[in-house]
């Protein structure tokens, strides 16, 4: 009898080898946004294509909850956090230029198709984690003013002295949940992506990234958080250009930093 027709190793399932991280400096982000411009500049035509998603969604969402601002205030930084979730096509793009193979239209736009259950499960996630960020903020209004103001009251009070204690309480919330987002997003869909494993994996592996090397992936979240600042302001026009650079470095991130 063969040792995998033995009755006590029948049942047994092997452990999956441990996912090692590779160190990171200071210099890496900045390296990340380099080839996330080179994959743009390969593949220019899907880049802005996603690009005009983005601008496209940026205009909904600030359409579809001009009346309620606090949605607005939640909402909005968690869709822009989320955005790993969105990019799957633009990672599809780098890993074929990567690999040097053709870029393919069907390829990028159906990338999802590969792992959808895992990416759908890591998805309901993140979706629950904007919710719950969105229902927080709803309570921080709530008990701030009375009633809810309007959206160009709500811009107003954000620059408010007299609110100083709601400004605190708003973005001390903003920060524990879009660092919470962040550390579980960072690399998990590019890893869906491109390797066989699940989304609790995914997860855990990219916060133990943040946990293990906090400063670099502080300062890569800075960057994200600038560059997308500046993106928003001239009518959200800027994520035409800058959401794709953002999508193909993020997979140039966790190729960096999640070794094979």
């Amino acid at each position: 009898m063969t040792e995998i027709e033995r009755p006590d190793s029948a049942g047994t399932a092997e452990a999956p080898p441990s996912l090692v991280l590779r160190p990171l400096g200071f210099g890496d982000p900045l390296r990340w946004l380099a080839l996330g411009w080179q994959d743009f500049r390969r593949a220019p035509g899907l880049g802005l294509f996603y690009g005009l998603c983005f601008v496209l969604m940026g205009w909904s969402l600030l359409k579809a909850f001009e009346q309620a601002p606090a949605y607005v205030l939640g909402l909005s930084g968690g869709f822009l956090l989320t955005g790993p979730a969105l990019c799957l096509g633009m990672y599809r793009t780098s890993q074929r230029l990567e690999s040097g193979e053709k870029v393919d239209w069907g390829d990028s736009l159906l990338a999802w198709q590969t792992r959808t259950g895992q990416l759908a499960i890591f998805g309901f996630v993140l979706l629950v984690l904007e919710m719950v960020w969105a229902r927080a903020t709803l309570v921080v209004f709530a008990v701030t003013f009375d009633g809810m103001p309007d959206f160009k009251g709500s811009l107003l009070a954000l620059l408010d002295p007299e609110n100083i204690s709601f400004i605190i309480a708003w973005v001390l919330l903003g920060l524990l949940f879009a660092t919470l987002i962040f550390a579980v997003s960072v690399v998990s869909i590019p890893m869906l992506l491109h390797r066989p494993t699940d989304a609790i994996t995914a997860g855990l592996t990219s916060m133990r990234l943040v946990l293990t090397q906090t400063p670099v992936m502080l300062w890569w979240a800075f960057l994200i958080a600038a560059l997308v600042v500046l993106a928003m302001l001239p009518g959200f026009a800027g994520l035409l250009v800058v959401g794709p650079v953002l999508g193909h470095a993020s997979w140039h991130a966790y190729r960096a930093a999640v070794a094979d």
